[in-house]
């Protein structure tokens, strides 16, 4: 799975970022897939519905198939590759952009933005590539443009290609 983890602090755009570049790469006919990853545990599937009585009840993974969606629940356990277990997937995509999961392994952009106020994440950690802003940081990667999202689409998709040459 050609991977690009879309990084930042609260409120920097990530979420907007990640919408407009999806949208891009539709428009480009390129197949490009998302997950969101969160930090916190939620539970993804209501308690006492049929589905999650079917997890509960030992099932590995869980499918759940509607007129409009289907999903399937896999149960993680620490020191799992969830990518791994879910590149299948995810298989025919040119690039699959996470949000967030700054703390996997992977090629990461940060999305920045001055008027939040706080520091840039690249200024502390040496595995971010480059930062999506209008703005100006001081720091020692590139920084694209966030107002040219084809330079934006382009640039990712060179770096979904370039994994291939890893």
């Amino acid at each position: 799975m050609r991977r690009i983890h879309i990084i930042g602090r609260r409120n920097h755009g990530k979420t907007t970022l990640i919408v407009d570049l999806l949208g891009e790469f539709r428009r480009r006919g390129i197949r490009a897939g998302s997950i969101k990853h969160s930090s916190h545990r939620h539970e993804l599937d209501p308690p006492g519905k049929d589905s999650y009585r079917h997890r509960e009840a030992g099932a590995n993974p869980a499918g759940i198939i509607s007129r409009n969606l289907a999903a399937v629940f896999i149960p993680r356990s620490p020191g799992d590759d969830c990518y791994a277990r879910l590149d299948p997937v995810f298989a025919d995509c040119e690039l699959v952009l996470v949000e967030g999961d700054i703390e996997a392994v992977g090629t990461k952009i940060e999305v920045w933005r001055a008027a939040i106020g706080a520091t840039c994440l690249a200024a502390e950690r040496d595995d971010i590539q480059a930062i999506v802003s209008d703005d100006r940081p001081e720091v020692a990667v590139p920084v694209w443009p966030r107002a040219d999202l084809g330079l934006l689409a382009d640039r990712l998709l060179a770096l979904a290609r370039a994994m291939d040459a890893r």
